[in-house]
């Protein structure tokens, strides 16, 4: 009976240890920037999650945007034991050596909303649905200028993000799929002739680029309220969109007569434009969701348990179909941002003010 308990109780110490021993593991969270409100909060909302599943989290941003700086954050992860790494990269080429350490150590990757290409070290990508961000801007602006009815033609431009970011592939893909057939027809006319996505990127997203660029649109075609017609400017996020309401007010435009514009991550300032009349729309992209599925991924790869996903078709970085989960994004407008924003608590009313 004695050699009974002995094992019996040898085996519960065994099943314990089995089933905590994921606890305290570590886990590096490598985000590109804390110049965006969105990146701060992703990783926030992270380690807070992680860290209250039992993790040990290392959080690290790669300065402004800077990716040597990301490669050696990633590098000192790496040889500091992290189980897994959950990377939202600057560029999503610039980082196929660095990964290969990881594969290399054994160490799993999950991609973060934006896709890394080229490394075969990459297991899991988690993001929104970023084709539908963008068939949601270009529904926008069809429906708000009625393109199916309305005898036009209208005048837009057009903005995307960061040329080494992978997304702008489906944003401004989803985007163009909407508003093409317009532009064909003539019902749609870009003034500037600007219409390749290399036309309209803008480096790192950033404000002020974008801003130049609409000043030098404005200055060469001569928009302006009572100048040159401007119906609507697709921009693919609120920084850029920042930018670009920065220029229009400059020139003299005010609410009642500013051009349709669209955005993405419902950013304060973003969201004060909104309120203000200067920004039509932003896509929400709830990246507390975003976070929470990343934790379940993170927890069942840790677990060897499986992972949860909902797409193995979209996605190829160039080493093959990286399984992924899609969160799913939704308009955000000054009709719905109080039940979106406000009373799911992502905001408090005074920081909107």
């Amino acid at each position: 009976m004695k050699k009974l308990v002995t094992t019996l109780f040898a085996v519960m110490v065994s099943l314990a240890l089995v089933s905590g021993a994921w606890a305290g593991e570590r886990i590096g969270v490598s985000m590109p920037t804390q110049s965006l409100q969105r990146w701060n909060q992703d990783g926030a909302n992270m380690k807070a999650q992680l860290e209250a599943a039992g993790y040990t989290v290392e959080l690290q941003y790669a300065g402004d945007n800077d990716i040597p700086t990301q490669v050696n954050q990633l590098e000192n992860m790496i040889s500091s034991g992290c189980k897994v790494l959950v990377v939202a990269a600057i560029d999503g080429t610039s980082l196929t050596r660095v990964l290969a350490s990881a594969k290399a150590n054994n160490i799993k990757v999950v991609s973060y909303d934006r896709l890394i290409m080229n490394s075969d070290a990459v297991s899991y990508y988690a993001t929104f649905d970023n084709f539908k961000v963008g068939t949601t801007q270009g529904g926008y602006i069809r429906d708000k200028l009625d393109l199916d009815n309305a005898a036009g033609p209208f005048h837009i431009e057009m903005f995307t993000g960061d040329p080494g970011d992978n997304n702008i592939n489906f944003f401004f893909g989803g985007a163009i799929s909407i508003l093409q057939p317009y532009i064909d027809s003539g019902k749609i006319i870009v003034p500037s002739g600007q219409t390749t996505q290399a036309q309209v990127a803008t480096v790192n997203w950033n404000t002020e680029e974008a801003q130049k660029r609409m000043e030098n649109l404005i200055s060469a075609i001569g928009y302006g309220p009572n100048g040159t017609r401007l119906d609507a400017v697709l921009s693919s996020n609120d920084s850029v969109a920042n930018g670009i309401t920065n220029a229009l007010v400059a020139a003299g435009y005010r609410k009642e007569n500013f051009p349709i514009i669209t955005g993405q991550d419902c950013d304060r300032p973003a969201m004060k434009n909104i309120l203000a009349g200067t920004q039509s729309m932003s896509v929400f992209k709830d990246t507390r969701m975003l976070a929470q599925q990343v934790v379940k991924m993170v927890d069942a790869i840790v677990k060897g348990t499986e992972v949860e996903i909902n797409d193995t078709t979209t996605y190829d970085n160039g080493t093959g179909v990286i399984p992924s989960f899609l969160c799913d994004p939704v308009i955000c407008t000054i009709d719905n941002y109080k039940e979106l924003l406000i009373d799911s608590g992502y905001y408090k009313e005074e920081e909107l003010r």
